[in-house]
């Protein structure tokens, strides 16, 4: 019986470029992905093929030069750029005597290697038992269990369909637990909406700088690294904005091309905290040569997650190591109707964070509502809640109770008015604060 050998960390890399597809393979993110494992690169085996290799998915020919390389480099692990069928990953190790890794299995093991938190590590864990599942292989039907008792001696469950009805019920204990982290999420959100908080998401391809601004923007203390999901876990932070009151930003997961449907079907709970946001802040490395791909990749895993129609703003980060686009620091650029959609920043030394402030208040602050009205003393709740939601821009003591000057977005205003309907007759006056509407100076 064939045994899997221990990993390793001196690594072969191996990728088929197929004739019918376009060549948008990033070999230098594939690089760093294993380098993000830990492991180590040693030599990169590419090939051209029409198809896939239905036994050993890189031809016969390709499969004896990899295992000369093998043999001579002392390699212990081999890792495709691709998915590879079970059998393929079986035959393979077989032919090669070390262990094979799929792109799938490489980005599971760096999220296993990065998750901290209780649910992190939840998410990760039903990821790769659901990739496991399918990996599963009648290596011990030797060892079947007899049933006891007279006339039930016989072939009882085998290791194999036990190892089967294990993983199906760690499986269901996995999603049961993180059902319980999406409700506890939801009700957290509906707290959030419900006092009427603007939430801002952070989202854009590994290592853009997502961490480096949000630390910057909060105060926070959010790992950062130059590695490839170095943030795995949300974080959530509140600011307040001059123009919009109260802020709640939310760190989320980097995304990579081809990322594995199980771990975005893992970290859905991690992500409805971007469908449901006010406002996408979608961080691009523009110093990376691919950053038109990548944030093509970004988009669709943002429509795959329902979170495509969510408004974004666009931040172009890294400017600071591009002297060719130095002079685009601290651009904001608009639109037609004067809406900012882009800004140019280095979140690291911080060159831009006001004009990207100017422009994130411009896009939360449109369509606001501002006035003056005067609140009785048995309405301190409703003063108290203004108060929560950052709206009370100025306040005058009075006998009877206080006059406010407010301003905060319309549909806040609504709902309120919706839930007091004794506000409905407190601001006759209010207007639309039409300046956020003619652009920026």
């Amino acid at each position: 019986m064939f045994e899997r050998p221990q990993v390793g960390e001196r690594a072969v890399l191996v990728h088929v470029q197929f004739k019918h597809e376009p060549n948008h393979a990033d070999l230098r993110e594939f690089k760093e992905l294993v380098r993000a494992a830990g492991a180590q690169p040693i030599e990169l085996v590419t090939a051209v093929r029409q198809k896939p290799d239905p036994k050993y998915y890189i031809g016969e020919g390709k499969i004896e030069d990899l295992q000369f390389i093998v043999e001579s480099e002392e390699i212990d692990l081999v890792i495709f750029d691709h998915d590879l069928s079970p059998a393929q990953e079986r035959n393979v190790e077989k032919f090669l005597k070390c262990r094979v890794l799929s792109r799938t299995g490489l980005i599971l093991d760096i999220f296993a290697q990065r998750a901290r938190t209780y649910e992190g590590k939840l998410q990760v864990e039903l990821a790769q038992l659901q990739h496991l599942s399918t990996r599963l292989v009648r290596g011990w039907t030797h060892l079947e269990r007899q049933k006891g008792g007279i006339g039930l001696r016989g072939p009882g469950e085998t290791q194999l369909e036990t190892d089967r009805r294990l993983v199906r019920q760690r499986i269901q204990y996995i999603k049961d637990r993180l059902e319980k982290v999406r409700l506890q999420r939801q009700q957290s959100r509906k707290k959030r909406q419900k006092a009427q908080w603007v939430t801002v998401s952070l989202v854009g391809y590994t290592n853009a700088g997502k961490s480096t601004l949000f630390n910057a923007l909060t105060g926070a203390d959010v790992l950062v690294e130059n590695k490839l999901f170095a943030t795995l876990d949300p974080t959530i932070r509140m600011i307040k904005l001059p123009e919009v009151g109260k802020v709640v930003m939310a760190d989320t997961v980097g995304f990579v091309s081809r990322l594995p449907h199980d771990l975005v079907n893992a970290f859905r709970a991690t992500l409805e905290e971007t469908r449901e946001a006010t406002l996408l802040l979608h961080v691009v490395d523009r110093h990376d040569p691919r950053y038109g791909d990548t944030m093509h990749e970004v988009n669709q895993v943002l429509e795959e997650i329902g979170a495509g129609d969510v408004p974004q703003l666009v931040v172009y980060n890294k400017i600071d190591l591009s002297e060719s686009l130095h002079n685009k620091l601290g651009t904001i650029e608009v639109d037609s109707d004067g809406k900012p959609i882009a800004v140019w920043i280095s979140a690291l030394t911080g060159v831009g964070l006001d004009k990207l402030c100017v422009a994130i208040q411009k896009r939360l602050a449109t369509d606001m509502v501002q006035g003056t009205f005067e609140l009785a003393s048995n309405l301190a709740s409703i003063r108290a809640h203004l108060y929560e939601i950052g709206a009370v821009l100025e306040e005058e003591v009075l006998e009877t109770g206080w006059r406010l000057h407010v301003k905060l977005p319309k549909d806040q205003w609504q709902q309120m008015c919706h839930s007091e309907p004794l506000l409905k007759n407190l601001l006759p006056n209010c207007i639309l604060d039409e300046e956020q509407n003619h652009g920026l100076e």
